[in-house]
């Protein structure tokens, strides 16, 4: 892959991005960063825009201030905090599809990453809060993560002792199931 430049991916979400209660440099977006620079060569600067319990509506209100830094590209991982308040799924698509608006008309393409259920929920709430994200990706031709912490949620060993916020072990697992998809949007990068 060529560069003429580097390239500023920003990884916009809450606690999980920002790598709450994590050593700095061990959050996800800090890994990622060090993978796609050693691993893949790549030119890359991934800025950590996560705020700890951020939700859709917080990261609504924030988007703006962001996109004015100009992004190359951006990985949009909220929802988390709304789905663990039950927030109302209507209004949680209604906020991730107004950022994802901001992002296309901002010509900055987007990785979504998905929350599926955490914790023990309503079922069919839990069905359809998942259900936003496939969705809203189809929708803005975004690429699409659809659980972030597929893999990691719910195993102990890969937590803090909160339950909720991974460990370094479960940061890397989090960068490790990103890495693809993050490979695939800095291609779309080149080619905005």
């Amino acid at each position: 892959m060529k560069q003429d430049r580097q390239l500023t991916l920003l990884a916009f979400g809450d606690s999980i991005t920002s790598g709450w209660g994590l050593p700095f440099g061990l959050s996800f977006p800090s890994l990622l960063e060090e993978r796609l620079r050693e691993a893949d060569g790549i030119a890359i600067l991934v800025r950590n825009a996560g705020v700890p319990g951020d939700t859709t509506a917080h990261g609504l209100s924030r988007l703006p201030g962001e996109l004015v830094r100009g992004p190359d590209c951006a990985i949009l991982a909220l929802g988390i905090n709304d789905f663990l308040a039950e927030r109302p799924v209507e209004r949680v698509e209604a906020n991730l599809d107004a950022m994802l608006a901001l992002f296309t008309r901002s010509e900055v393409p987007v990785l979504l990453a998905g929350v599926r259920g955490i914790g023990v929920f309503e079922p069919d709430y839990a069905e359809n809060f998942a259900a936003i994200f496939p969705r809203l990706a189809a929708r803005y031709d975004a690429l699409l993560l659809p659980d972030l912490l597929d893999g990691v949620a719910g195993i102990p060993a890969l937590n803090q002792p909160d339950g909720l916020h991974p460990n370094a072990d479960g940061a890397r697992r989090i960068a490790d199931g990103v890495h693809p998809l993050a490979l695939r949007l800095v291609e779309r990068c080149f080619r905005v």
